[in-house]
């Protein structure tokens, strides 16, 4: 029975960032992970994957339309999906092995296999050839992750009703692909669709897009969306969901009641959320239980047992990598002895359309909720000088201010590049600056970045150039 400082159950985000960290500190450290190749969900069938297409969807689009004979560059481009999937998978491969140098190099051991707790400080793992092997060791890190929330009354076989992992290898480009959900997954996996040449439609219970986000941002990207060709059905809920060989029939109704309609699509792709992976895990052998959203809780990374620690999906705070990675960071710092805290009020959400959506801290909407007084800045990326001569001047960058203080409380985006643009304003309101602070800072011209500055001024209504 071989024995580490740290075991880490799961090789995404959190688990493969938490084994280097512990390696770089000079622990013993083993990950262990079932799949063939690192990186969870995020690089294999998630972030990663999705951006890749997200990518050469725009150049195709943009080459096969308008944007490339405006430019002065006349193309007649064919799509070749099997050419785009081959080198979305050759990116994939390039990251995962990434991660396995990154193991090599900081002496962190890979365990293949499944774990799951069997008691207090000890891991069975079983491998693919259904082969136990049993580890002890001080701590233990759960990172397992998610999985794609399923919705009643519609069942995901990945041939005709896909969740994300059947969006990112559909074999042909859909005529109608339908979208459950009007999330960050579900939107961006529809744009790579509709810019193929699908048609789109996205249905969602609520009468809104992105929930939680601003909801002026948000309401600006969905007209944007909408005038490329998207369809909205909001206040709308799926019923049922019938397969056949070649499409899907939907049933429908409003979600507040009414008469129910039905809507045909050749495929119907799942995107109503995530929720937390923990089968199998072993849970009851050390007397650990999930709350009622299936989370296992936590304090400072720790879960009730002691020596048993908990990060990234599986546990409470938005279902991000870059929050998986902070808490894996944390995590080993204070295993180390060291103290480390994650700030969960400034972590961004960017959602990868075009144009992109990017925030961070506080919406208008919370602010409200807590009575505080507040002053918005913005500036429109149509009176951006680099964003109008590339052609790119939908949406706008949107500071929120305390009022009396002047310190910014949150600043949401929807614009050209700015999950680029995001950590600018992570910075600054880590330092706890003030709108007047950005205002003052010199930005490059002509860049995107300068709205930034622009609608800082905008806080006081002194922005130049609108």
């Amino acid at each position: 029975m071989k024995s580490y400082d740290v075991l880490i159950i799961g090789g995404g985000p959190g688990g493969y960032n938490a084994a280097i960290r512990a390696g770089q500190l000079g622990l013993s450290v083993a990950c262990i992970e079932g799949r063939s190749t690192l990186g969870g969900t995020c690089l294999n069938v998630g972030c990663m994957p999705s951006k890749a297409l997200l990518h050469a969807s725009e150049l195709y689009e943009a080459a096969s339309g308008a944007e490339f004979a405006h430019l002065g560059i006349e193309v007649k481009p064919s799509l070749n999906l099997a050419q785009m999937m081959k080198q979305k998978e050759e990116s994939v491969t390039g990251l995962t092995k990434g991660i396995e140098f990154l193991f090599r190099k900081n002496k962190v051991d890979w365990i293949k296999g499944w774990g799951r707790l069997d008691g207090a400080g000890k891991v069975k793992v079983t491998d693919d050839q259904g082969n136990v092997s049993d580890y002890t060791a001080k701590d233990i890190v759960i990172a397992t992750g998610s999985e794609p929330t399923p919705l009643p009354g519609v069942t995901i076989d990945n041939q005709r009703i896909i969740d994300s992992t059947g969006a990112l290898s559909l074999p042909q480009v859909p005529k109608h692909l339908v979208v459950i959900g009007a999330g960050v997954i579900g939107l961006e996996l529809g744009s790579v669709w509709r810019r193929l040449g699908s048609e789109v439609t996205v249905i969602e219970y609520l009468d809104r897009i992105c929930p939680g986000i601003d909801e002026e941002t948000a309401k600006t990207l969905q007209r944007s969306l909408a005038k490329q060709g998207m369809a909205f059905k909001l206040g709308s809920k799926v019923t049922q969901a019938t397969p056949s060989a070649d499409g899907v029939s939907l049933t429908l109704e409003p979600a507040a009641g009414g008469e129910a309609q039905t809507l045909q699509a050749d495929y119907v792709l799942v995107a109503i959320g995530r929720r937390p992976y923990t089968e199998g895990l072993g849970l009851d052998s050390v007397g650990l239980n999930t709350d009622k959203r299936g989370m296992l809780e936590n304090q400072g990374h720790r879960t009730s047992v002691p020596g048993i620690w908990v990060i990234g999906d599986v546990t409470s705070g938005p279902m991000l990598a870059h929050k998986a990675e902070d808490e894996a960071i944390a995590c080993i710092e204070r295993i180390h002895g060291k103290p480390h805290e994650v700030n969960y009020g400034l972590i961004p959400g960017v959602i990868y359309t075009k144009p992109e959506l990017a925030t961070v801290g506080k919406t208008e909407e919370q602010l409200k909720a807590e009575g505080r007084a507040y002053k918005v800045g913005k500036f429109p990326f149509m009176a951006n000088s680099r964003a109008k001569i590339n052609h790119e001047t939908e949406g706008f960058a949107k500071v929120i201010a305390d009022a009396e203080t002047d310190q910014v409380l949150g600043v949401h985006l929807v614009g050209p590049s700015v999950s680029e643009m995001i950590g600018e304003y992570c910075v600054a309101m880590e330092f706890a600056a003030s709108a007047e602070d950005i205002a003052l800072i010199c930005h490059p011209h002509p860049t995107r970045s300068e709205a930034l500055r622009q609608a800082a001024m905008n806080v006081d209504g002194m922005a130049m150039q609108i």
